[in-house]
């Protein structure tokens, strides 16, 4: 028997991942019907009454209005939303409620025609964004559509029924559905129906009954709905059979070229057809050229719409730029592996024998291992784009007096060579340079084009015989003219596209740089703050469009950074309640609003995430205002924003990992502080608790001297537990930055014969000499913590060293800081030992002395008081033998009255 392969660990926690994100969401049902009047809606609200039956919380969101009685008998009992009436050139209309749905959030919702478009004024364009922003909020969600609704259908029910439907939704959504219902009756019975009334007015029926309802559109319309069924019963087979073996891919990626043809939109329906029955990656490629550049508004309005109807079918949308979009489109297949290429039937067809190649021809030849799928087009005619030149309104007169001087100086020269006896062939040369420099110097070709013609006519009527006319009398003129207005013009021709492509090319090159600029600036940005100043003014640089930024703070945005293009620019207008709202919603949402899209698109900005995944860290707005950017801008600002997203990711990482370390050492400092007090108080405890016992049971039968032992036992123990105690309530001070000085101006000798009171007694076993340079030296301290200090080192010394021991206590000034040196002459402080000398916990001597061990507080404790004041503790050999510990505090002036 096989052994089943079991999932590494990684796949495992991405699947328990995946199963997290959807938790929160809402279930999609759709009822779905080949035509009107199959019997969506009577279906969908038999459902919901029996959900409520089993104690579901259903609502009606919205339901259209029926006259049929058994679908308005479906209603009773059931709660219904009141619909949401919008004003619109005159009429009331009405819509769904979005806000009011969201509010109640019942369990259910139902929400009647998927595919239909909002009224103006609406949060958004279409209802089936309405439906996921329900999903989104975690409700469930009924409802109906139609198979000619659906996106990458729509050319094929066009073709069937003459009719194009205009109110479509993306096939993502459809294949998303949790369940989809096929609600299905025979085209027969839906026609009786509709002559019955049962489903339109008598008008209407019959006006259907003509045009959509017969039997060859319905039998063509059923079978489509189940196959599509079908398909989608095959997708979600083919997902469960991906997840389950690591093995099972397919290496098929279909590449579909987009335009801004009007039949450009088919081409993409039917490469997104192709992708899904070869289960192959979808990519729609945009080749930018320079005459894009001069397109008309119309042309640029279509080819984002192509742009967004790839994405809404699946496709990786990407933009190269180039002047040869055959050699472009090879490149980029070759590079991205793609196998193959849809294209439109015009692209394939030559409209002349002597025409050039066609796209088809010349990608066969720039790659000829590529698979070319040549789709037809709903008009035949060959679809040319019309460029708008708008010369009238890029007429200067400074151009004009560019040309003219050039022509004059072109004539002058040739004046000159005539007289010196040059070849005319001299002469041409000089006025085809003459066009040449006017194609460089002037902004528009049309200057060049008429220099061409103005140069020809000047040669004939200055050096042609006869002179000062435009007659020629030399049979070979005429070709002469012909061959010089040729090359004036061709030269003219190439000098306007270099310089077209060298303006792309350094528009590209700049755009290029701001990216590759953003991403070196973002590595020296060091926290979310500088990265949303350096996006921000980058985007600025690179759109020359206002920019504000929503940095995420918790489950909100942060107040709004406004960068202006224009340096006496005001961001109020980006900046208020209605905009601020509509860069919430995407931050909520995780999708893009605002100007230019089907969602709040009355906003001035533009509104994106900046987003890893479902984790948005910020929100960008764009003032694009009814201008949307074009294909390379988008590029380049999405590649920005994506390094953005990184880089606070990194960012907040960064936060997590510092947050997570010091929890990490205050879990140290807990443990090894729990860990040595569980010893070390036990010592002292066990002594004091048996020497009590023995004075309690034996007390009149022990010896003076033996008693007296036992006292000054129970006190050195005691003694020690209060500076254990007084030192774990420093540190615990000290870690919780609640430690506050008290600083006053004392007496030196006064603190250190106040801390040689609390010295323990073992100090009558070494010899403590106390020396100062000066009669009066004062620090500015807090008495009670250098008191500590004092004590915690020359206990350390008194622990550590032999008795019989000498410690000296030196108190000298060096500039404006008192020097306090506590020597000993013991066995000293190994090298390797002094470095950590004054970590927390670290002892040096891990003996026991005198039956207790040092817990390792006292010196940490020593360091953080001293630096506290200002000062510096340090560790030092003691020549010939010993440890010299010195630790400095700020002098205070000693102000003597006579």
């Amino acid at each position: 028997m096989e052994q089943e392969k079991r999932k590494s660990p990684e796949e495992l926690l991405d699947a328990i991942k995946r199963q997290e994100q959807g938790a929160g969401r809402g279930h999609l049902k759709i009822f779905f019907g080949y035509a009107a009047g199959v019997g969506k809606t009577y279906a969908m609200l038999r459902a919901a009454r029996a959900a409520k039956q089993r104690g579901v919380d259903v609502t009606i969101g919205y339901i259209e209005p029926h006259s049929r009685p058994d679908t308005i008998a479906q209603l009773q009992g059931l709660e219904q939303l009141p619909p949401l009436q919008i004003e619109h050139k005159g009429i009331r209309l009405r819509e769904f409620d979005l806000d009011a749905a969201i509010s109640r959030k019942p369990e259910l919702i139902l929400v009647d025609e998927l595919a239909h478009t909002n009224a103006p004024g609406s949060r958004h364009a279409k209802r089936y964004q309405d439906v996921e922003e329900l999903l989104r909020a975690g409700i469930d969600v009924y409802t109906t559509v139609n198979v000619q609704h659906i996106e990458s259908l729509n050319d094929m029910v066009a073709s069937i029924t003459g009719i194009t439907v205009h109110e479509r939704i993306p096939d993502h959504v459809f294949d998303g559905a949790d369940q989809v219902e096929l609600v299905d009756i025979e085209p027969q019975d839906l026609i009786d129906r509709l002559r019955d009334g049962k489903i339109y007015r008598e008008a209407q029926a019959q006006k259907a009954l003509l045009n959509f309802f017969d039997v060859k559109n319905l039998v063509a319309l059923r079978e489509i709905a189940l196959r599509r069924c079908a398909d989608r019963i095959n997708r979600m087979a083919e997902k469960v059979l991906q997840a389950q073996q690591d093995g099972y891919y397919t290496d098929e990626h279909i590449l579909v070229c987009l335009s801004s043809s009007p039949t450009n939109a088919k081409i993409i329906r039917t490469a997104a057809r192709m992708a899904g029955a070869f289960k192959g990656s979808f990519t729609a490629l945009y080749v930018e050229s320079p005459q894009q550049a001069v397109v008309g508004e119309k042309s640029k309005r279509r080819l984002r719409e192509n742009m967004h109807l790839a994405e809404q079918l699946g496709a990786t949308v990407e933009t190269v730029y180039g002047n040869d979009i055959a050699q472009q489109i090879a490149a980029f297949a070759r590079v991205s592996g793609v196998s193959k290429i849809v294209v439109g039937r015009s692209n394939a067809q030559r409209k002349y024998v002597w025409s050039k190649a066609t796209l088809t021809e010349r990608l066969a030849a720039a790659a000829p291992n590529l698979d070319i799928y040549i789709i037809p087009e709903m008009d035949g005619s060959r679809y040319k784009e019309r460029v708008k030149r708008r010369l009238d309104n890029t007429f200067a007169w400074a151009d004009v007096w560019k040309s003219l001087l050039i022509l004059a100086l072109a004539t002058a020269v040739g004046v000159l060579f005539n007289y010196l006896g040059f070849s005319e062939a001299n002469i041409i040369t000089v006025y085809i340079l003459g066009v040449l420099i006017t194609a460089v110097v002037t902004r528009r070709r049309i200057y060049s084009l008429v220099s061409s013609i103005v140069s020809v006519l000047t040669f004939n009527y200055f050096f042609t015989d006869p002179y000062f006319t435009l007659s020629a009398y030399d049979k070979g003129y005429p070709a002469t003219f012909l061959i010089m207005f040729l090359a004036a013009f061709i030269t003219s021709t190439l000098a306007v596209q270099l310089k077209r492509q060298a303006r792309q090319a350094a528009a590209t090159a700049y755009r290029t740089k701001i990216l590759l600029e953003t991403n070196q600036l973002l590595q020296k940005s060091h926290n979310a703050g500088e990265i949303a100043d350096t996006v921000g003014g980058q985007l600025t640089k690179l759109l020359k469009r206002d920019v504000v930024f929503y940095l995420a703070q918790g489950k909100s945005l942060a107040a709004p950074q406004t960068f202006m293009a224009m340096a006496d620019g005001d961001g109020a207008a980006y900046t208020g309640d209605n905009e601020r709202a509509v860069a919430n919603w995407v931050f909520k949402n995780n999708k893009h609003a605002g100007a230019t899209t089907n969602t709040l698109g009355g906003a001035q900005c533009l509104y994106l995430a900046v987003r890893v995944i479902d984790k948005v860290y910020a929100v960008v707005g764009i003032a694009v205002g009814a201008e949307a950017l074009d294909a390379f801008e988008n590029s380049i600002m999405l590649s920005i924003l994506g390094e953005c997203a990184l880089a606070l990711e990194n960012d907040t990482a960064q936060r997590e990992r510092e947050q997570a370390a010091i929890l990490a050492k205050n879990e140290q400092l807990r443990a090894n502080l729990l860990r040595s007090i569980s010893h070390d108080l036990r010592t002292p405890l066990t002594s004091i608790s048996g020497n009590a016992g023995i004075l309690m049971a034996n007390g009149e039968d022990i010896g003076r001297e033996k008693k007296r032992q036992l006292y000054e036992d129970i006190y050195d123990d005691a003694l020690w537990l209060i500076n254990l105690v007084e030192n774990l309530l420093s540190v615990t001070r000290i870690e919780e930055g609640t430690m506050r000085l008290n600083l006053t101006a004392e007496l030196m000798d006064e603190v250190i014969t106040e801390a040689l009171r609390h010295i323990n007694r073992k100090s009558v076993e070494h010899t403590i000499v106390v020396q100062q340079e000066q009669e009066f030296i004062m620090a500015k301290m807090d008495a009670k913590l250098i008191v500590q200090v004092i004590i915690n080192i020359v206990d350390n010394a008194i622990k550590y060293t032999q008795p019989g021991s000498t410690i000296t206590i030196n108190t000298t000034t060096e500039g404006k800081m008192v020097v306090v040196t506590i020597a000993d002459n013991g066995g000293g402080i190994p090298d390797e030992a002094k470095a950590r000398i004054f970590d927390m916990f670290y002892t040096a001597n891990k003996g026991i002395v005198d039956s207790r061990r040092s817990l390792g507080m006292g010196l940490a404790l020593c360091k953080s008081i001293v630096n506290a004041h200002g000062g510096e503790i340090a560790v030092l050999d003691n020549k010939p033998a010993g440890t010299i510990f010195r630790f400095t505090l700020p002098l205070e002036e000693v102000t003597l009255h006579e």
